[in-house]
């Protein structure tokens, strides 16, 4: 069987869950025997592309061809998208292969793929689920996404909760073409890497607008961290605090228990590790990959109730009433007075995460491909 991988979300992804889940699944599919991955990225930035096996010779070649042009003053970044883009239409115009996969949800294949089968895999339905948070995104994301849904040979839901999702607002969709298959973790607590962080600290990871739900945590925590000046608030990622963030962190009282913080993908592990609890506030997730990684690192979460969560976290999840801020407190407050039940959830988020791994999700995934032919 030959697969040909679309290159979409590696002209836009540096770091990022969809890139990092193509990566990890294809290169595991690589070395199968009776199995051909047809690769048609040629330039990318993508750094979890640029350290897998998935990253050969041609790559090679043009990166350094690349690297060279750009020491003479010569950028071709903004090209990047159009080489991968035509040299992937060559490689559909010669039908030299047995099945598509797009990793993201642009329609320029459609034209040329003729019979061929794809498969679709669909990560949430949040621009469609609450469009409100999402008025300066293109509107071709979820026009693109119905065609691409309605058309794939099958589809792969990240959560039982996506696939409800989308029959819920494509009920014409045949429910028996989505398959559910869960995501792996990559990211492990290594007691050789150190990071400069302060010895008591709650966890927020990645981005914190709108749906994120980062200043309801702050107005809900305020008081806990007013009375012990200790304990701080550490944002791994997610870029600078903006001036709206700034200016409600000193209103709040917290400009010094409120940090950000860049990391390395091998430091990860030790921000979870050492944290008091992570704090999964947000709305809507179509999985949550930092629930597994905040599991598989020993570190208790404390998440909302609704969307993919209960399904991902299950009993090693502590749940609050989304919304509810003084709920919230008195979980955070549990963990702070009562180590015993601390210690319990990180039992129960070790062993929950056992239950997830890249190596089944791509065995899964290749079931999937199989039965689309």
């Amino acid at each position: 069987m030959k697969i040909l991988l679309d290159p979409q979300v590696y002209a836009f992804q540096t770091y990022g869950g969809i890139s990092r889940y193509y990566t990890e699944i294809f290169s595991r599919l690589k070395n199968k025997k009776d199995l051909s991955i047809l690769n048609s990225v040629l330039i990318t930035k993508n750094v979890y592309f640029n350290q897998s096996n998935l990253y050969g010779k041609p790559q090679k070649r043009l990166f350094y061809f690349v690297t060279f042009l750009n020491k003479m003053g010569i950028s071709i970044r903004s090209k990047t998208k159009n080489i991968n883009t035509n040299f992937v239409k060559r490689k559909l115009k010669l039908k030299n292969f047995d099945l598509f996969i797009p990793t993201y949800y642009g329609t320029y294949f459609l034209e040329y793929i003729d019979n061929k089968p794809f498969v679709l895999t669909v990560y949430d339905m949040i621009h469609e689920l609450y469009p409100q948070y999402f008025i300066n995104d293109p509107l071709e994301v979820t026009k693109n996404k119905k065609i691409l849904l309605e058309k794939a040979t099958k589809i792969i839901a990240v959560s039982k909760n996506t696939k409800k999702d989308i029959l819920k607002i494509y009920p014409h969709i045949d429910s028996n073409k989505i398959e559910v298959i869960y995501h792996g973790n990559s990211i492990y607590y290594a007691k050789s890497i150190t990071v400069n962080l302060p010895e008591k600290y709650i966890l927020f990871v990645g981005e914190r607008a709108n749906y994120k739900n980062f200043i309801f945590m702050l107005e809900s925590l305020k008081d806990v961290l007013h009375n012990n000046k200790t304990i701080h608030i550490i944002c791994a990622g997610g870029g600078k605090f903006t001036v709206a963030e700034k200016n409600k962190i000193s209103e709040l009282g917290l400009e010094n228990q409120v940090i950000q913080k860049y990391f390395e993908d091998n430091e990860l592990g030790t921000f979870y590790h050492n944290a008091i609890c992570f704090i999964f506030p947000s709305e809507y997730e179509g999985f949550g990959i930092p629930i597994l990684e905040a599991m598989a690192c020993s570190c208790p979460i404390i998440l909302t109730n609704n969307s993919s969560f209960p399904e991902v976290a299950g009993e090693a999840g502590i749940y609050f009433e989304l919304n509810n801020l003084e709920d919230l407190k008195n979980k955070v407050k549990m963990l702070i007075e009562n180590n015993s039940t601390r210690r319990e959830y990180i039992k129960k988020g070790l062993e929950r995460s056992k239950l997830f791994s890249w190596e089944k999700a791509a065995t899964d995934c290749l079931n999937v491909y199989k039965a689309a032919i």
